[in-house]
């Protein structure tokens, strides 16, 4: 059996996906009927189970933590103990403001007894509630429970990846979405295809420039949890970070009930830059925008008249 905590639009779509070939047991406050947040028409099969309380889902070896990267820590701090000796998969992605830790030091820091590991990577909820093919990347320091783990979630439809390199999974979910905001302000503002192109090519080199120093490995960041994920998010509507920098870009205003897991991450993750002395001129742009600390002109300018260098 499988526990899934939180019902939102990506705990609903796994327990949609899992649930077609084990039981699962769903946990998320608010969650009674069968209908799950923002996927209109979903089934959940019958072998998902909706939990009353998470004493039920704690029965559950195996448990998804399907929880906004803010709101983990929280969870866990007031949970912690029926979850010590658990599998824990963090299924978000972002950087704790308060710890500046990943998910899984978040898991590690609240139950010290748990196998900690991340699932991540280029997906939509909707696309996977749906059946469509997705392929993501499993990241867990312990080989062999990631391996433990890439078999009973992976499924007809869900194709799972395996690596040790948490660090790099992490950032590299965690920074994309600060790549889709800055490339959906690019489209909002009118600057053309050419810019967002230019835009996501050098946000990638700051993703990577910051993961390998923290000891991620290049060929994570190239694979499914970085590059894959941020073609995904900075070229669809889909993706709730390119939504919000469209609106941003555009000077349009923005459904504030919409979890957008980029905005916090750029300004944890642009402290973390100037902590370790690292050269991140997009996420540092970002995290000021989105404070309203400087305006799109000056952010644009900022960029753009930044000396000339080999590339």
């Amino acid at each position: 059996m499988i526990g899934i905590i939180g019902a939102g639009a990506f705990g609903g779509a796994l327990a949609i996906t899992l649930g077609a070939k084990q039981p699962v047991t769903l946990w998320g406050r608010g969650q009674s009927g069968r209908d799950i947040a923002r996927l209109p028409g979903a089934e959940l099969p019958a072998l998902v189970t909706i939990a009353d309380d998470l004493e039920q889902v704690a029965q559950a070896k195996t448990v998804l933590l399907a929880l906004p990267a803010q709101a983990m820590g929280r969870f866990l701090a007031d949970h912690a103990t029926l979850f010590q000796n658990h599998n824990l998969v963090a299924c978000c992605k972002g950087v704790d403001l308060t710890t500046g830790l990943g998910p899984t030091g978040v898991i590690a820091a609240h139950c010290p007894n748990a196998v900690a590991a991340i699932l991540t990577g280029p997906s939509f909820a909707s696309d996977i509630a749906k059946g469509l093919p997705t392929a993501l990347t499993l990241a867990c320091a312990n080989d062999a429970a990631g391996e433990a783990l890439q078999h009973q979630l992976s499924t007809d439809v869900l194709r799972l990846y395996r690596t040790t390199d948490v660090t790099g999974a992490e950032f590299g979910g965690a920074l994309k979405n600060v790549i889709a905001i800055a490339a959906g302000v690019v489209i909002g503002a009118g600057l053309g295809e050419s810019a967002r192109a230019a835009l996501m090519t050098r946000g990638f080199v700051e993703m990577k420039r910051l993961a390998l120093h923290l000891g991620a490995r290049s060929e994570t960041l190239s694979g499914l949890s970085g590059f894959g994920d941020l073609v995904l998010t900075c070229t669809s509507q889909q993706s709730r970070n390119f939504r919000f920098g469209t609106a941003l870009g555009a000077g349009a205003a923005f459904d504030a009930s919409v979890t957008v897991e980029g905005v916090a991450t750029a300004q944890a993750v642009a402290k973390l830059a100037r902590t370790h002395s690292i050269d991140m001129p997009v996420t540092q742009m970002v995290a000021a925008l989105t404070q309203n600390k400087i305006t799109l002109e000056d952010a644009i300018h900022a960029l753009m008249s930044r000396p000339l260098k080999q590339e």
